[in-house]
């Protein structure tokens, strides 16, 4: 049995994150409402990242830990981009900026 984390964006552009052992039917909760405080007043809402985990344990630690993530970082794993990933793993005043009209954000 597969166990799922994933991130949903909801219509007024906040994440959500969470965990299941059936993402067909908890996206499906989602979209209906009253399952979920947070989704059911910002619905509609898109499935965005998922990944699958061998065990309960370890979907609701990825959920923990992806959840505690800021956006821009959550954005990165969403396009799967593992350098902005590993990026805003550094903490803000250890990201060094290659750009030369840098916000200092480096992206």
């Amino acid at each position: 049995m597969a166990f799922w984390c994933y991130i949903l964006r909801c219509a007024d552009g906040k994440y959500y994150t969470g965990h299941t052992d059936d993402l067909d039917r908890r996206i499906a909760e989602h979209h209906v409402g009253g399952y979920c405080k947070f989704t059911s007043r910002r619905r509609p809402v898109e499935l965005v990242w998922a990944a699958d985990f061998p065990t309960r344990i370890e979907a609701i630690e990825a959920e923990v830990r992806v959840g505690g993530w800021s956006r821009a970082k959550k954005e990165a794993l969403i396009a799967g981009d593992w350098n902005r990933v590993s990026f805003y793993a550094r903490p803000p005043r250890e990201r060094v900026s290659t750009s030369l009209d840098t916000n200092g954000s480096g992206y």
